[in-house]
């Protein structure tokens, strides 16, 4: 059966909500957690700054993840990287709840983050299968549900602790992999899991290494991939840099820093509703344009805030719509990557993973270079890679008008 013959049938879009369960493990596995950090610090005997790399090992590992399994799932069939990937996760899941020793721990989570990328690397394949020339629809009904984890786990982490031990977190994560397992085994069933013919099959001819240059080499891919990549950038930036803007810049309390945390996550779940209803009428292209502009705009206005060292309250009126024009243009870069390719997809989803977190460990490191004492830095950061993400559009926009 031809992928153009399944989007939108009413027997696969009831899949949507438990392909977004299956990719909300990796928010709920780097978020949930982050609450019980000190305690972990104390438990262990040692810094703070030891049980904080378990977050950067993490986003190392799911980028390693992403850029091994995806071509192997395209080779030998998805659904047996969803269904080992979420039993590899919830294993993981349990030794963390079980282990007492830091090293361990550190070791484990990048195992996590291994388990989790063989879970969520074919996600976006499935979406194309059921959407079609709609992908970009797909995608935004996926991601609307999967933020629900990052808005939820701090709380759900901070109630277990008052329950509980750090144990417990780790305890939870597992079973919901269990749980998903189990829903996966009876329901994700499509009928382009697995190829028809292995032996007839031209992408089981080519290398591993091959798949990526063809994936990269495709006509209109490479420079998609690096728009795809800088919007990465900023967000991350974003959830390294945000809690340090507003409790130690602005000085705000957790609690204030938590409502504008979720005010920003309300506003990537709305753009998502916005983008869904729009994308079948404007087009992926024309909405990652406008919100590329739009996102210019308000990340102007947050350097221009803090530059004049105006109240948290403007900076946090700038990064309301600037996360909500990420969304947006997220999601359709994905997307317009993603319709590209029929046979590598899961390749070309592993790309696009591989890129976006590993990024994540570079948003850090690159803040810490400048100044301690002002948002100006984060700002400048933010308006840059929106900066050039116009510029790629604009380069992509050139060269098709010259072919």
């Amino acid at each position: 059966m031809s992928t153009h013959s399944l989007p939108a049938a009413p027997q696969f879009t009831r899949l949507i909500p438990l392909l977004a369960a299956i990719i909300a493990i990796t928010p709920l596995a780097i978020d949930m957690y982050l609450p019980a950090m000190t305690m972990l610090a104390t438990e262990f005997h040692t810094p703070i700054t030891d049980i904080q790399q378990s977050v950067s090992l993490y986003l190392l590992g799911y980028s390693a993840g992403m850029f091994v399994f995806g071509p192997l799932a395209d080779k030998w069939g998805r659904r047996h990287f969803v269904i080992f990937g979420l039993i590899s996760f919830m294993l993981t899941s349990l030794a963390l709840a079980l282990t007492t020793h830091i090293q361990l721990f550190l070791i484990l989570r990048f195992l996590q983050a291994l388990s989790g990328a063989a879970a969520t690397v074919v996600i976006p394949s499935y979406v194309k299968d059921i959407y079609g020339k709609d992908t970009a629809k797909g995608m935004s009904y996926v991601m609307l549900i999967m933020m629900l984890a990052p808005l939820i786990a701090p709380s759900i982490g901070s109630f277990i602790l008052t329950l509980g031990n750090w144990h417990m977190i780790f305890l939870l994560t597992s079973a919901y992999a269990f749980i998903i397992t189990i829903i996966a085994l009876y329901q994700l069933k499509l009928p382009n899991d697995m190829p028809h013919n292995k032996q007839k099959d031209p992408l089981n001819q080519v290398s591993f290494l091959k798949n990526y240059k063809i994936v990269f080499t495709k006509p209109g891919v490479a420079l998609n991939i690096m728009v795809s990549f800088v919007i990465s950038f900023a967000f991350f930036s974003y959830i390294t840099a945000s809690p340090f803007v507003f409790m130690d810049v602005f000085g705000l309390p957790p609690e204030q820093f938590a409502i504008i945390f979720t005010a920003n996550v309300g506003a990537l779940m709305l753009a998502n509703v916005i983008n869904s209803r729009l994308v079948t009428r404007f087009g992926a292209d024309a909405l990652l344009r406008i919100a590329t502009v739009l996102a210019v705009i308000a990340g102007a206005f947050l350097l221009t805030f803090n530059m004049l060292n105006l109240d948290y309250r403007y900076t946090a009126a700038a990064l309301t719509p600037l996360m909500g024009c990420l969304g947006i243009m997220s999601v359709n870069a994905d997307a317009i990557v993603l319709m590209k390719f029929q046979k590598e997809i899961s390749t070309a989803s592993a790309v696009i993973g591989t890129l976006k977190f590993g990024c994540g460990a570079l948003g850090g490191p690159i803040l810490a270079l400048f100044a301690k004492n002002s948002a100006t830095p984060f700002a400048t950061l933010m308006l840059c890679a929106v900066i050039i993400a116009a510029v790629l559009q604009t380069l992509i926009h050139i060269k098709k008008g010259h072919t």
